[in-house]
């Protein structure tokens, strides 16, 4: 890729929807691989175990999603730093509700909370898992780790804040991406919103259901 081709405005926006769409296949991976804890606590160990100890995953894998995330983040604010630069004054000071939704307009703000409850969610899962596996050579009962997690009521109420916010995020986000990758039809860019919308309804949703499962069940112990 060249480089000029990723200094141009066309260049980053299409570099911004392509790490969008690793993150949208990543997002309904780590969603099927929690949905597993609902059914079978050992098949969730399982399979915790093989993504947590496989070194394709942790020295290829897991790098290339951890600069996409970053890269994503950065890129968002670069875009929309530039593009309100852009904007002539007369347009600043029109109601901005009367041109864009609070959505489209607001999504470095949903992407920084997001990122933040990423953080959190290291702390809690990523860091301990790799300090289990590579440094104490502990055994880890994941689905422990998990379940004790999600009987507090404190990180269920962030939990299911910080996927209300990537639900908005995904809402304008999908769409997008086909928008800076040249798909722009009358024909396919309905269905595209429609499935957007979709995605940015179900899958927040999953997660959100595994969290308040987790956490009913801490009742029933």
């Amino acid at each position: 890729m060249s480089k000029g081709f990723s200094n141009s405005s066309v260049g980053r926006k299409i570099l911004m929807a392509l790490s969008g769409f690793f993150l949208l296949i990543f997002l309904v991976q780590h969603l099927v691989i929690n949905l597993i804890s609902v059914v079978s606590a050992d098949g969730f160990n399982e399979v915790s175990e093989f993504f947590g100890t496989n070194p394709v995953i942790q020295y290829l894998l897991q790098p290339v999603l951890f600069f996409g995330i970053i890269f994503h983040l950065i890129m968002g604010m670069y875009l929309d730093v530039k593009n309100k630069a852009a904007r002539p004054i007369k347009y600043a000071m029109n109601k901005p509700s009367e041109n864009a939704s609070w959505v489209s307009r607001n999504m470095i703000i949903t992407g920084v909370m997001v990122l933040l409850f990423l953080a959190l969610h290291m702390v809690h899962f990523f860091f301990p898992t790799i300090n289990a596996h590579y440094i104490t050579h502990e055994h880890l009962d994941s689905f422990e780790m998990v379940a004790s997690k999600m009987a507090n009521p404190v990180y269920i109420g962030i939990y299911v804040a910080a996927f209300v916010f990537l639900g908005l995020h995904l809402m304008h986000g999908f769409q997008s991406a086909f928008q800076s990758v040249g798909v722009n039809h009358p024909k396919y860019s309905p269905i595209i919103k429609k499935l957007g919308t979709a995605y940015a309804i179900i899958v927040p949703l999953g997660y959100i259901f595994v969290a308040v499962y987790h956490y009913a069940c801490s009742f029933c112990s």
